[in-house]
């Protein structure tokens, strides 16, 4: 194990068992002062534990930090106007979060003239990626620290065995083998590891914490509204709401009628596939809308290579690049699409799913007079489309009487 010379590190604290026992173990092996930095992203998890137990560890700053309207305005909302989608299915709640505390804890690192930071991540999964390539763009010269890459502290008995010997309080469900664990915030939860390893195997009732059954869910559908200005969810049902509280309204819809369940295997950045349960309640819903209000405000073309680069914009915040230059490029142009995407869309939600029912905007593209089956006053020639097909067509002859003349056809 190689000890970097550090005479302050700020600690990414949860005040869990790992976090708890990397902050003794920095104390102990690095012999550095530790600040503690606890983000509140709407886990929905009481933080005031966090600051207790970091003062008992010896801790004289502690930083807890409401962050949920930043996270929601500055990270998920940008990231939904893109639509985006990793390996077509996850709404990336988890890689979404990771660039916001990590530049938190730059701030913090800063402000108390720190020159390290650590995170609990293990050396297994993609977190430790987002965190030390966010900590690389924004801050190059810091120090970071790593402990599941470092300690040989390598199996829950040796952790435990180590708070033990530290006096670390340890919740009473810590003394065995977790069943599996979760990382949550106001976008989604995730869940994931051991009774959830078998792929084959579908996922206990009990691992589903933010939705309902959709078997159990009512038998009368919930109908509302969700208005959109500039590719922004702005109001519910005519009332509107901050980023946070929207989402949060969303969630609570979206629980009480099964929407967002999503059982994935996952190729991780790292090179490993993963098996991951997550819920995303009001995310499906706003993922929803999103799309219903763009299918009647974007150009054809616009809309298409919009859809063409989310794939790419969805894998850099799943990789970790949030900070990068290659997604602010790609976010400028995507925000440039959003400038007419504002109007309304009426969704029906029902048993885990979510359907669009209508959608109005003053920047609608779509005119009744165009596509009717009625006479339409001229305002469409239908005899245009022969010579539309013969120049689309003309390739194809070629194409054709060329092979049968080689053969091949």
């Amino acid at each position: 194990m190689r000890v970097k010379d550090v005479k302050k590190v700020v600690l990414a604290y949860s005040g869990g068992l790992d976090t708890s026992v990397i902050l003794r173990w920095l104390q102990t092996v690095y012999k550095c002062e530790v600040v503690t930095f606890t983000a509140d992203l709407g886990q929905g998890e009481e933080l005031e534990p966090a600051r207790k137990k970091a003062e008992m560890a010896g801790v004289t700053e502690i930083f807890i930090d409401d962050l949920r309207e930043t996270f929601v305005k500055d990270y998920v909302y940008p990231m939904f106007r893109a639509n985006a989608l990793y390996e077509g299915q996850y709404l990336l709640g988890t890689s979404i979060a990771r660039p916001l505390i990590a530049k938190r804890q730059i701030e913090i690192a800063e402000a108390v003239g720190a020159d390290a930071v650590a995170h609990g991540a293990t050396g297994k999964g993609n977190d430790q990626v987002r965190f030390e390539l966010s900590y690389a763009a924004l801050k190059p010269d810091i120090k970071i620290i790593a402990p599941w890459r470092e300690w040989d502290l390598t199996s829950r008995t040796r952790l435990l065995e180590f708070a033990e010997q530290n006096q670390i309080p340890i919740a009473k469900d810590k003394r065995g083998e977790a069943p599996f664990s979760v990382d949550a915030n106001l976008l989604h939860s995730s869940s994931e590891g051991k009774i959830l390893e078998d792929p084959a195997i579908e996922a206990d009732e009990m691992v589903y914490q933010r939705t309902i059954s959709p078997e159990d869910a009512p038998d009368k559908a919930t109908v509302i509204s969700v208005d959109f200005e500039h590719g922004d969810p702005i109001a519910i049902d005519g009332i509107r709401l901050s980023p946070a509280m929207l989402l949060t309204r969303l969630n609570e819809l979206g629980k009480a009628n099964g929407i967002g369940r999503l059982d994935l295997v996952e190729n991780r950045f790292v090179g490993m596939k993963s098996r991951g349960v997550y819920e995303t309640p009001g995310g499906t819903i706003l993922y929803i809308a999103h799309r219903s209000i763009e299918s009647i405000t974007l150009d054809r073309e616009a809309a298409h290579l919009k859809d063409s680069i989310m794939p790419r914009y969805a894998e850099l915040i799943y990789n970790g690049f949030w900070f990068s230059p290659e997604r602010r490029m790609l976010q400028a142009l995507i925000d440039e699409s959003q400038k007419s995407v504002s109007g309304r869309v009426r969704l029906k939600l029902y048993k885990g799913n979510v359907t669009c029912i209508g959608r109005e905007s003053p920047n609608s593209l779509y005119s009744m007079k165009v596509v009717t089956f009625e006479e339409d006053q001229g305002a469409y020639d239908q005899f245009d489309a022969q010579g539309f097909i013969t120049l689309n067509a003309l390739r194809l002859r070629l194409g054709a009487a060329g092979g049968r003349k080689g053969g091949s056809l």
